[in-house]
């Protein structure tokens, strides 16, 4: 079984601030870190360090060779990384002192992917493999629909949320993966068992893991719900932590995994991560996770 990444490759800009910009404000940071990311690219790293056979799919600007480099370094497929004509994606981070994080985006060469690129790349996949995405490259539509009638499994990471998610045929995900404020903007619900009721309703063969901060993350696929808490770390810098959870329960669940052994794993990886500063360095190997003694929060 393959798992294909069809996402976003960034450069990031990440600036340390004392607090987030406000409107009308100037800002002097103390600091400017540069790191590759995206959240395509996040999530291939950490499926790649949680041992999934992952390919990615997708397009750098000739300014992204560090990207390339960095996915296979890490272990991911890099065959269907393609250069085009354009800058990179990038990212503008601000990072304040408690390691809350803002983000403004640029899609760059991650809005240049084309129908014909598509089909060139599934045309590798079967029945039963795994295709993830997020929502920061352009073709979503045509990607679902086209990884569905081969029978692909696909799962989204509804993230960032636009107008264009609820364009998409929802009912052909298998796998949710989002946050609180992703599931309430899908679901039309406010509260978390409001949500995994309306996301049965809609969609009732799908899975739905829903993170909920401090509250832990939720599984639910209609049969089996179960919970996990998070654990008491030092947060750094929150930017991949949801990243490196997706990453790590998807390698776990497609693996046969028990879905809190899925769970707890990604909460792990995912505490691992907010402990070091940047993205792409912040996500931990399997060992990593496997060696990790962390305190739950109480």
């Amino acid at each position: 079984m393959k798992i294909l990444n069809f996402g976003s490759l960034n450069l990031d800009n990440v600036y340390s601030v004392d607090h987030f910009v406000r409107a009308g404000e100037t800002l002097s940071s103390f600091k400017l870190e540069r790191f590759s990311g995206g959240k395509g690219l996040n999530q291939s790293l950490a499926l790649a360090r949680a041992g999934a056979q992952v390919y990615h799919a997708g397009c750098i600007g000739a300014d992204g060779r560090q990207l390339l480099d960095l996915l296979t370094e890490s272990g991911a497929d890099t065959r269907f990384v393609r250069c085009v004509e354009g800058p990179s994606g990038h990212a503008v981070i601000q990072v304040d002192k408690k390691g809350q994080n803002c983000i403004l985006l640029y899609g760059g060469a991650n809005q240049a992917v084309t129908e014909p690129f598509v089909d060139e790349v599934l045309a590798s996949f079967d029945a039963g493999d795994v295709l993830l995405l997020q929502n920061e490259i352009n073709c979503l539509d045509y990607i679902v629909e086209k990884a569905s009638a081969r029978g692909m499994r696909i799962a989204l990471n509804p993230s960032p949320i636009s107008e264009n998610l609820f364009r998409l045929p929802l009912e052909k995900i298998t796998y949710f993966i989002l946050n609180e404020i992703e599931g309430r903007e899908i679901a039309g619900r406010e509260a978390p068992e409001e949500i995994l009721a309306e996301f049965r309703r809609r969609f009732p063969d799908c899975v739905v893991v829903l993170t909920l901060g401090r509250d832990g993350a939720v599984y639910d696929d209609g049969t089996t719900r179960c919970r996990h808490g998070i654990y008491d770390v030092p947060v750094a810098d929150t930017t991949a932590a949801g990243d490196t959870f997706t990453g790590y329960f998807l390698t776990c669940i497609t693996n046969g995994e028990a879905p809190a052994s899925a769970l707890e794993k990604a909460s792990i990886a995912s505490s691992l991560a907010v402990s070091v500063k940047g993205a792409a360095p912040s996500i931990p190997t399997m060992a990593q996770v496997l060696e990790a003694d962390l305190p739950l929060s109480r």
